[in-house]
């Protein structure tokens, strides 16, 4: 079977602790037919020397500043040249085996994006709990009961393509709201069971940066709305919890975990 070109876009800015685990877990794949985009608008620490040591094995360096990382992924994107897209951010990892399941499940000419499995890992990498995506669902988006993964996000380039790309606008959920405006231009994620991806949880990250926590609230508020298709009702506080106790209910290995997570953190 031919396999396809897979385009990863690593998006780096000053993650010197992380880059290199993060460019290792990607490039020992073993998979032929990878394309290997990464996007350094400026770092200040190590980062561009340890891109340097890997530069014989990166495809593409984009090295130009940007307006923020929705802008440096639209950047990455628009370079690369193969038939399925995903990415890495410089603080997080692929998981072993990866890029061959992936395109085990887009040999389905039906399957146009896939949300796999994957893992919380901490600072250092040890795994905290598992995690993932649950089936997506724009009413259950819009009601704050859907779990999205997206280490474990990757999509055919006409997907992407139906998009206007990354809200550049947006510094705080741009890979969430990519996928409702997929969703919305009629692109239908397919749930796999693979462990694909490891998010890296540690104080400085966006979504554990207090912070940016008023932004993102408000940036998640207007992509639920454009969910929905329309703003909030006093019925959404009975439906949403109603919605999320449906999901917890339909994965209780995932919410045990995540429940464990809670109690021992």
């Amino acid at each position: 079977m031919m396999l396809p070109r897979i385009s990863i876009v690593t998006l780096s800015f000053n993650q010197a602790s992380f880059l290199a685990a993060a460019m290792e877990s990607i490039l020992s794949q073993g998979y032929p037919e990878l394309e290997y985009i990464v996007v350094d608008p400026g770092s200040r620490d190590d980062s561009r020397a340890i891109i340097e040591r890997y530069r014989d094995r990166i495809d593409r360096l984009l090295l130009d500043p940007d307006q923020g990382p929705a802008d440096g992924l639209n950047k990455g994107f628009a370079t690369a040249t193969g038939a399925i897209f995903g990415y890495i951010n410089a603080d997080d990892l692929m998981l072993p085996g990866s890029l061959h399941r992936i395109a085990a499940h887009f040999a389905d000419p039906v399957v146009d994006a896939i949300l796999g499995q994957g893992c919380i890992v901490d600072r250092d990498g040890r795994v905290i709990r598992r995690a993932g995506s649950s089936r997506f669902d724009l009413v259950d988006f819009g009601h704050g009961a859907m779990t999205f993964l997206q280490q474990g996000h990757y999509f055919r380039r006409s997907a992407f393509e139906r998009t206007a790309g990354f809200n550049i606008e947006n510094r705080t959920c741009w890979d969430a709201e990519l996928l409702v405006d997929m969703a919305l231009a009629g692109v239908r994620p397919v749930n796999v069971p693979d462990s694909l991806g490891a998010f890296r949880s540690y104080a400085e990250t966006i979504s554990g940066n207090d912070r940016l926590a008023a932004q993102r609230t408000r940036d998640l508020a207007r992509i639920k709305a454009r969910a929905l298709g329309r703003g909030p009702r006093a019925s959404d506080r009975i439906v949403a919890p109603l919605r999320l106790m449906m999901r917890r209910l339909g994965d209780p290995a995932m919410t045990l975990a995540g429940l464990r997570a809670r109690w021992h953190g």
